[in-house]
């Protein structure tokens, strides 16, 4: 057992919650601009004294409309100014944010609102508000749905018209710091989400040491941060609170179709992302430099960068000759790729899946450190990343200051802290299972090294993680799509990807019925059968009934029918019939990579 802690640099407040932080913002920094919202021109600034004021007017309105203390109010969006608003807003009402993603299925709309006890929503779209109307007949407790786009903000604020200042400010004292912030839905392997019951306090000891920690990249003043991650995952909500602490600006931005230009508009000066984005920046830019004729210059320029990075590592440092090269390369590449982020910028924090040693070293060396961290959202975001000063690629980072990992005999990686969540809303049983002897068990396994750096080298649990940090619970759509006749087996894959795929096989006792129903020839196989197109589209059903189950995030794009079977004896099935994924995912790996393939 090995474990490892750093004091915490931040002091969480005995007595307060998360709007403590707009109060003072507009009572130290009334003219600094915290936020900033898109705007058809552009982007529009806005002070720290005008945004409490939106804050408390939108408040007012949910007070108006009989919301109390402690009820959970819904907001399924995109991320935009509307929805850090009425994060705040809902807090200052001294209620509890229940976030959705925009993209969820009616399934997982009404689990989530219904299992949380929503009694208001605050939907973006029409569509949004469609699928809660879908369900709401199996939610008593929902009594209120606004939709921002058709001015639930403005609603609120003539709603709210009648109640006092006083009113507001005494309702947003009412929650405590132990008291629930947010409850955030993850994924569960049983397939209903849980409701992850995170507090003020937790958001106060994640965020504040994260921003102390990094304190050269949150200068109050000079830094802005662009979200665009959304703000149902707990790492948008990280990128959101962290930057009002700080104080610095925040950007808003709710369509990432043309990040680059978004990027470039905005000019942050640090970028919160997953690997994903900056996959896309790397492939992009190769492959508008292959499209050019330039594909070797740019090859020959990342092989340098990378060279470059690794080099800054050794006690020598570059070479001379290496150190040239990679100015050349600077001129002719790197500062490009810096304009294309923006500009301003020498930092990012990725999480939320592997960023990977090349991609990192990459980035390093064109002169934009990526700093890699990891967590869950049990640990209100990140648990550990990588200090400015003191980068480690290839590894998650150090513990988050105040917390303690630890590493279990069988590898498991433990945390403790302040910034843990409180429980499982209405699930004592996995709350009892999660936090063993004040521990909470990962489901990940890791290394510690001598300096206190983590590496995650594996995972206990099946939750898969997309490129875009999307956790993927694979039971959910597995079991919908085995529910088909033809179907014997089902393996969701996806792991560090940047989509769902499945494997399937087939049940050969149906496949003869099938084969007879459909003029297929008598004796046919599922290696005879795999690619044709009759059988892709019965295969797709049972897909698209799966993927009904889930979000669009979640759900599978592709898939690859196999011409054998998972047994117990091929060493793919468990005695008891439940899947080696690890076995499986390396006897086909050439399927998955088709899978994958463009």
């Amino acid at each position: 057992m090995r474990e490892f802690s750093l004091p915490a640099l931040y002091e969480v407040p005995a007595d307060g919650n998360l709007t403590d932080i707009v109060r003072r913002n507009a009572a130290q920094h009334p003219d600094v601009a915290v936020i900033s919202r898109r705007t058809g021109g552009g982007w529009r600034d806005v002070s720290a004294r005008d945004f409490l004021a939106e804050v408390h007017a939108a408040a007012k309105g949910l007070i108006a409309a009989g919301v109390e203390p402690g009820d959970r109010v819904a907001l399924m969006s995109r991320t935009r100014y509307e929805w850090t608003l009425l994060d705040f807003a809902i807090w200052s009402a001294g209620a509890v944010t229940v976030p959705v993603y925009e993209t969820s299925s009616p399934e997982q709309v009404r689990w989530i609102l219904g299992d949380s006890g929503a009694t208001a929503c605050v939907v973006e779209s029409a569509q949004h508000a469609a699928v809660v109307e879908s369900v709401r007949e199996a939610l008593p407790a929902l009594k209120h749905v606004w939709q921002i786009d058709a001015g639930a903000v403005e609603e609120l604020g003539r709603l709210g018209q009648g109640v006092t200042d006083e009113t507001v400010e005494e309702r947003g004292s009412v929650a405590k710091a132990d008291d629930p912030a947010t409850i955030v839905y993850t994924s569960g392997t049983t397939g209903r989400p849980k409701g992850c019951v995170l507090t003020h306090r937790s958001f106060f000891a994640e965020c504040g040491n994260v921003v102390e920690r990094l304190r050269p990249l949150f200068r109050t003043g000079e830094c802005s941060v662009l979200l665009f991650l959304p703000l149902a995952h707990v790492f948008g909500r990280l990128v959101q609170v962290a930057p009002m602490l700080a104080p610095i600006k925040l950007g808003c931005l709710p369509d990432i179709k043309n990040l680059t230009d978004e990027l470039a508009s905005f000019r942050p000066t640090l970028i919160l992302g997953v690997p994903r984005v900056f996959e896309k920046v790397y492939n992009s830019a190769r492959a508008k430099a292959q499209a050019d004729g330039k594909g070797r210059i740019f090859d020959r320029a990342a092989d340098t960068a990378i060279a470059y990075s690794r080099a800054l590592d050794a006690p020598a440092g570059p070479s001379l000759g290496l150190r040239i090269k990679h100015k050349v390369f600077d001129k002719l590449v790197y500062g490009k790729l810096r304009a294309v982020l923006g500009g301003r910028g020498e930092y990012a924090i990725s999480g939320g899946a592997p960023l990977g040693e090349r991609l990192g070293h990459f980035f390093r060396g064109i002169g934009f450190t990526v700093l890699e961290g990891y967590g869950l959202t049990e640990s209100c975001a990140a648990t550990a990343f990588n200090p400015w000063d003191r980068q480690k690629i290839g590894t998650v980072g150090q513990p988050l200051p105040g917390s303690v990992v630890r590493i279990a005999d069988d590898g498991e990686v433990l945390l403790h802290g302040e910034h843990l969540f409180k429980e499982y809303w209405n699930n004592p049983e996995a709350t009892a299972e999660a936090l063993a002897d004040g521990w909470f068990h990962t489901g990940d396994i890791g290394t510690l090294d001598e300096d206190g750096y983590l590496r995650i080298t594996g995972r206990k649990k099946e939750i898969l993680v997309t490129a875009g940090g999307k956790n993927v619970a694979p039971a959910v759509i597995e079991d919908r799509i085995r529910a088909h006749a033809l179907v014997a087996e089902c393996m969701v894959v996806g792991d560090g990807r940047p989509f769902v795929g499945a494997l399937v096989t087939l049940d050969e006792e149906f496949l003869a019925r099938w084969c007879a129903d459909h003029g297929k020839p008598a004796g046919s196989t599922p290696e005879t059968l795999r690619e044709d197109p009759d059988l892709l589209a019965a295969i797709q059903s049972a897909v698209d009934d799966g993927n009904a189950a889930v979000s669009k995030a979640e759900s599978v794009r592709r898939f690859r029918v196999l011409p054998g079977q998972f047994t117990e004896e091929s060493g793919h099935l468990t005695p008891s019939l439940k899947l080696k994924r690890n076995i499986v995912a390396r006897d086909y790996s050439a399927d998955i990579e088709a899978i994958y393939a463009k």
